[in-house]
């Protein structure tokens, strides 16, 4: 079983509640619990945990035994990016770990290669990406599909419509490291998304701020990741809030391009 439900669009919207995600990544490691009982308490839904392997992406960063503990000081919603080749292997770990969701990316799992993915087809799901979607929801855990900035949006679209998974994550930087500049054509992949799936949670993580968070917002995202514009905020709550307010303000105004 899931340990935490999605939530659902409503009336009048075009799409699910406004979740804001602080990225873990640009907290204080040291303090750890500490700072992620703060984001709660200072508004966020989820928790952002970036995991990266040394190898899909070039930097290292934590693996299921911090989640584990983490999970020991926190109800909160644990939304685990996998920025890992073979991210298979890692199911049944962070399952066990007390991940609530797990966003593996679509170019890892269609094969080890980095260049695996260009034989992917719109309108054919790859059986690996499949398989890892049946995993990761066998292993009581929601299922999000990510997508490096130079990967077409179109590549996503037969997992969705197959109800294969429940976020898709639109990255507006390179994955790797925090701190990045946010690319403001790639958020456009949220509007193609969002205009075919009213109903599907559409994350955007990278460089995402309260001045660059209305491009993410208008083109259909409902889920917003920050890393460092929340933490290194004087007041992190008030930037949580802005982000809140900008997709919320996008999702009553019939304004999402087509």
């Amino acid at each position: 079983m899931t340990r935490i439900s999605l939530p659902k669009r409503s009336e009048g919207h075009d799409r699910p509640p406004a979740i804001i995600a602080p990225s873990i990544l640009s907290s204080d490691f040291a303090r750890l619990a500490d700072e992620c009982k703060r984001m709660v308490d200072l508004g966020a839904d989820w928790l952002h945990v970036d995991v990266m392997d040394g190898h899909f992406v070039p930097n290292l960063t934590l693996g299921a035994p911090i989640v584990a503990s983490l999970r020991k000081h926190t109800d909160a919603f644990l939304d685990c990016h996998l920025m890992t080749t073979n991210p298979e292997l890692w199911v049944k770990d962070f399952a066990k770990a007390g991940a609530d969701m797990i966003t593996f990316h679509l170019e890892a799992a269609a094969g080890p290669g980095p260049d695996d993915w260009h034989s992917l087809a719109p309108d054919q799901p790859h059986p690996a990406v499949v398989d890892m979607c049946h995993g990761v929801r066998a292993a009581g855990m929601h299922v999000g599909l990510a997508l490096k900035p130079a990967t077409p949006v179109e590549l996503a679209v037969p997992y969705v419509e197959q109800g294969l998974v429940d976020m898709v994550l639109v990255m507006t930087v390179e994955p790797g490291f925090g701190g990045q500049s946010f690319m403001a054509d790639k958020a456009a992949k949220a509007a193609v998304l969002r205009k075919k799936f009213p109903d599907l949670l559409i994350q955007v993580d990278g460089g995402l701020a309260p001045a660059t968070v209305d491009r993410a917002a208008a083109a259909g995202a409902n889920v917003i990741v920050a890393g460092s514009a929340v933490f290194g905020a004087a007041d992190p709550g008030v930037v949580i809030q802005q982000l809140r307010e900008s997709v919320t303000a996008a999702a009553t105004s019939g304004n999402v391009p087509h």
